[in-house]
């Protein structure tokens, strides 16, 4: 099943397919951590393989917190994926980050409270390091990819990850201003957390829809307020990935891929054989 992806895509609110695929081809792989939200789709884009993961399902019936996050990035690395690039609504905690902007945040602040955030337990303890969560590398080539497009994109800020699915109130709004926080969202964590424990690059396109709720002049986000701002935006997303897709460098140096490599803690001959073999595709390479 193993292959050579160049870029997995997660399409996050209004992003459920990926245009200009040829050679395509559709697989719903088991993990051991349960199915993923859609089946992957994988094809030929500017010369190169790349998959496709709608995060909400097709038809986005999976709210954030029913995402399965640990299936979904499992199996993007069981199809030999090494980078993933988020695309994610958010609203934007900053007069200077208007709807219709993209940015590629640099910090997550995770503020959900009700879901799994490691592949570890069951007897192996893991301790991964995220003080920079996003990778750096992949995120500047998602960065000049955009700009490239055209779009009016933003490098830097900390995206705050709510448990969702409704919208703030002015009150949580106006704290997370008060804190610093640059925009909003529900699925970033613990997606990028994941990514990182299974040694994925991992970069996060977030689309300003609105201006959450603390805009005085703005009026508060509605879902179809979300979803114009995205349709108008999915040319722009598409066109920005394909030119990411044509410019990827891989010897853009960065330490995701050995992430485990200072992470585990647990001496290998105390781990259930049953959890090894469960992780097996993530610390195989550490525990031999």
């Amino acid at each position: 099943m193993n292959e050579q992806i160049a870029v997995a895509i997660i399409g996050g609110s209004g992003i459920y397919s990926m245009e200009g695929l040829t050679d395509t081809q559709e697989q719903m792989v088991n993990t051991p951590f349960g199915r993923p939200s859609s089946p992957i789709v994988t094809g030929i884009l500017e010369g190169k393989r790349v998959a496709f993961l709608a995060r909400h399902g097709i038809g986005h019936f999976i709210s954030p917190t029913e995402v399965n996050y640990r299936a979904n990035i499992y199996a993007l690395k069981m199809i030999g994926a090494t980078r993933i690039i988020s695309i994610s609504a958010c609203g934007s905690l900053r007069e200077d980050y208007a709807p219709g902007d993209i940015v590629i945040p640099d910090q997550i602040y995770d503020n959900t409270r009700d879901r799994t955030r490691t592949f570890f337990g069951e007897g192996l303890v893991a301790h991964i390091g995220v003080a920079e969560p996003f990778c750096s590398a992949l995120c500047q080539q998602m960065f000049n990819a955009i700009k490239g497009s055209g779009a009016t994109t933003h490098k830097g800020g900390t995206l705050i990850t709510i448990e969702g699915p409704r919208f703030s109130t002015k009150a949580e709004s106006n704290v997370f201003r008060s804190w610093g926080m640059s925009i909003i969202g529900m699925t970033a964590s613990p997606e990028a957390f994941l990514a990182r424990e299974a040694e994925i690059c991992y970069c996060t396109m977030a689309h300003v829809t609105d201006y959450d709720v603390w805009h005085v002049s703005s009026v508060p986000v509605t879902v179809e307020m979300v979803i114009q701002t995205l349709n108008k935006n999915t040319h722009v997303a598409q066109e920005s990935l394909r030119l990411l897709i044509k410019n990827i460098d891989d010897t853009d140096p960065c330490l995701c891929g050995k992430a485990l490599s200072d992470a585990l803690i647990t001496n290998p001959v105390a781990i259930p054989a049953a959890t090894r073999e469960k992780l097996d595709l993530l610390v195989g390479k550490y525990l031999k």
